[in-house]
């Protein structure tokens, strides 16, 4: 990979909750008051650095938007050839669910086959240089999987926490990357309670979501690359299906970041939160209007990945919503699957669960006349559908050679 030598450094972590700065080249975690530390930068400094016009030159890597990462020294990038995924047209599904410009940003095509790539390549770049050598990640099985393989990657010990009906996928992946992994017999809240068991105990990087401040930089590049994309023009509407929230918190904070630089013309684009009916707390704090979420008893969803009764980012993502002028959904686990069918029938794009719940909240807020058919919408299809094999049935009718296939053709309209 060939990259610039010198990068524009990152100015200092500020709390999310308190406003206190931190200083970006020592080891953090949390504020003082328990609130998340955000990466901040010199915008100004970073527009003089970029050029909109020449990016297409730029390593093919979310390392190409460098002076908005917080890595002082390239050489501590590590890297299996995640981001730069594809934006794709859905113009068949578009036009199943009554929308003119339907769009997916296919996240599935990372290593691993999640976002989680993303946050894991700017977390475990950052820890690499600050000399972090093992980190513990509480996960639902995506994050684990992509932390896990990257902490491989630098070289360093992972210890993951993940509930024990998690994905066996990832289950795999984790161990296969030689990662220390247990699993609890609880959520991941529970998971979340062990991590941070291990880093008070043993002194281990606890890397859960937003107790470390640079998982959100590495998923903040979904939204720099959907802008990159349409040509720096914002699309009306961005839907993610949200968990702990950080892909959504982290796009509307490259927004935010573009337009001071003044790289967007319109500042318009409404965030959606999409969650499962099984378990919604931000959908319920938004519907109240409220600024935090209740923790959800006895959360549970075919979308595993959504299933985060309390996230520590909630108040993030609500502020995300209601200052882009978004809405919050929720689906339930039959509409996921229903979904998750059509997108594949209709555009043969292998969704998984969370991916294909974006859509089916896209369809409602469109019902219920919050989304305009005519606006542009993009929606975030954060894994592969391969990491959830159960979630498709199968019915193969079984043949021996020489067997006769009675077929019956579709007449033509022609």
């Amino acid at each position: 990979m060939v990259m610039e030598k010198k990068y524009t450094e990152i100015e200092r972590l500020e709390c999310s909750l308190c406003g206190k700065s931190y200083d970006p080249f020592k080891i953090q975690n949390l504020c003082q008051c328990g609130g998340s530390l955000v990466a901040r930068y010199d915008l100004e400094d970073a527009k003089e650095s970029m050029d909109k016009r020449n990016m297409s030159k730029r390593v093919l890597s979310p390392w190409r938007y460098h002076e908005l990462l917080p890595l002082k020294d390239p050489s501590n990038i590590v890297t299996l050839g995640e981001g730069m995924t594809p934006l794709l047209q859905m113009k068949r599904l578009g036009e199943k669910l009554g929308m003119k410009d339907l769009m997916i940003k296919d996240e599935g095509m990372n290593p691993t086959g999640t976002f989680k790539a993303r946050g894991a390549t700017a977390g475990v770049s950052k820890a690499k240089e600050l000399g972090i050598e093992s980190v513990t990640v509480p996960t639902n099985g995506n994050a684990g999987a992509a932390w896990a393989t990257y902490a491989a990657r630098a070289g360093m010990e992972s210890y993951i926490i993940m509930p024990k009906n998690g994905p066996e996928m990832a289950r795999k992946e984790i161990t296969a990357a030689g990662s220390h992994a247990y699993l609890v017999d609880g959520r991941i809240t529970d998971a979340n309670v062990i991590s941070e068991q291990l880093h008070q105990d043993y002194g281990i990087f606890n890397a859960a979501t937003l107790r470390e401040p640079y998982r959100l930089e590495g998923k903040k590049t979904m939204g720099l690359e959907i802008m990159e994309q349409l040509n720096w023009e914002s699309p009306d509407v961005i839907a993610f299906p949200t968990g702990g929230g950080v892909g959504l918190i982290g796009i509307y904070k490259a927004i935010q970041e573009l337009d001071e630089m003044g790289w967007i013309d319109e500042m318009k684009t409404r965030m959606v939160c999409v969650q499962a009916a099984g378990c919604a707390p931000i959908t319920e704090a938004w519907e109240k209007k409220e600024k935090k979420s209740m923790m959800w008893d006895e959360s549970d969803t075919v979308a595993f990945g959504m299933n985060v009764p309390k996230s520590k980012g909630d108040f993030m993502v609500l502020d995300s919503l209601y200052s882009s002028g978004g809405y919050a959904t929720s689906v339930d686990d039959d509409e996921i699957l229903r979904t998750k069918q059509i997108i594949t029938k209709e555009e043969g794009l292998f969704a998984c669960p969370e991916g294909s719940s974006a859509v089916a909240g896209i369809k409602k807020l469109l019902d219920q006349g919050l989304i305009d058919r005519n606006e542009k919408v993009v929606v975030v299809n954060t894994g592969s559908g391969l990491k959830y094999p159960n979630t498709v049935q199968t019915s193969m009718p079984l043949l021996q050679p020489g067997d006769e296939i009675q077929i019956e053709l579709e007449e033509s309209t022609e």
